[in-house]
């Protein structure tokens, strides 16, 4: 595991711009960075975190969490294939065994994170579950600490516990709002960005050696069938029947929730260096909760605002110091 990747920007499930950290690009040695590596971060964390809203909105037009995540991929499945063969055309050919350790990483980090991220969805606030989201970065250093024995200094420490009290706040907070499954709700969310922490601890040596973006086309493809797979093995065709609205919202979350971020995001990197990129991306809950209000109507009380100004905090010291 190297210590880039916990420089992320913090979401897991398609994200993929945190698999680019994992290879993280030097800061242009200039003083002055790239305008457009600032703005292509930032469009990339928003863009990423919409995907929350589109979910929420989806559900109330009927569809349940199976049927949006197999629509969603199979919109964002061709670009994957694009991106996946534009970037092997001049790389070296896989190793033997590569292939299945692929698949295990699309599994893990882009098929069962998205899952529970959006069943988890069906039970809490999207403000909620992106703060959840963004406890990934403390959960990569948690495991390289229990996994690796790896030494956390007490300033990281420190950021952990302010991460998780950010959390446990918004928690509270939508659970004193009532319905009985805000905490199976958060249960799924968290198990997602363990999910994909996973994932970032098993790819660093083979983004290393395949590519960032070779690695996140082909995890992505293996995810998109499995989530297409799951949707023809679990409802019959007549689940398809759906409102317009839902296959105008897939269409919106298959490209601009999900490939335009992974692009965008990998062109930052690219641009001005992960470390930056990851910072920027910060701005993801913000615009979350403001999309949540706007488009959701969900309520916004005084400890939410606590627990994600707590929770941006925590897992900025923590990417500083990992990046």
């Amino acid at each position: 595991m190297t210590d880039a990747r916990a420089g992320q920007e913090p979401a897991p499930a398609l994200a993929a711009a945190a698999v680019a950290e994992a290879s993280p690009a030097p800061v242009p040695a200039t003083s002055r960075l790239p305008g457009s590596g600032v703005l292509l971060a930032a469009v990339g964390a928003i863009a990423f975190s919409g995907k929350a809203i589109i979910v929420k909105l989806g559900y109330r037009h009927g569809a349940d969490a199976v049927t949006l995540l197999a629509l969603r991929m199979l919109v964002a499945l061709p670009w994957f294939l694009l991106l996946g063969a534009w970037a092997a055309r001049r790389a070296p050919p896989l190793r033997r065994g590569d292939a299945g350790r692929i698949a295990a990483l699309g599994f893990f980090g882009y098929y069962l994170a998205s899952f529970l991220d959006f069943a988890g969805l069906a039970h809490i606030t999207a403000t909620l579950e992106r703060l959840i989201l963004y406890l990934t970065p403390t959960l990569v250093v948690l495991i390289g600490m229990l996994a690796f024995k790896r030494r956390v200094g007490r300033r990281q420490a420190l950021a952990l516990g302010v991460s998780y009290a950010g959390v446990l706040l918004a928690f509270g907070h939508d659970l004193q709002l009532g319905g009985g499954n805000i905490a199976l709700g958060s249960a799924l969310v968290f198990a997602s960005a363990l999910s994909y922490a996973l994932y970032l601890v098993g790819s660093g040596e083979l983004v290393a050696r395949v590519g960032a973006v070779r690695l996140t086309a082909y995890a992505s493809t293996v995810a998109c069938g499995l989530c297409i797979g799951q949707f023809l093995l679990m409802r019959p065709l007549g689940a398809l029947s759906l409102p317009p609205e839902v296959y105008w919202l897939s269409l919106l979350n298959g490209t601009v929730c999900t490939v335009l971020p992974v692009l965008a995001v990998m062109m930052a990197v690219a641009r001005i260096g992960s470390g930056l990129a990851a910072q920027i991306g910060m701005i993801g809950p913000v615009s979350t909760i403001v999309l949540s209000l706007w488009l959701l109507g969900e309520p916004m009380g005084p400890w939410q605002i606590a627990g994600t100004v707590l929770v941006m905090a925590g897992v900025l010291v923590v990417s500083r110091q990992k990046a």
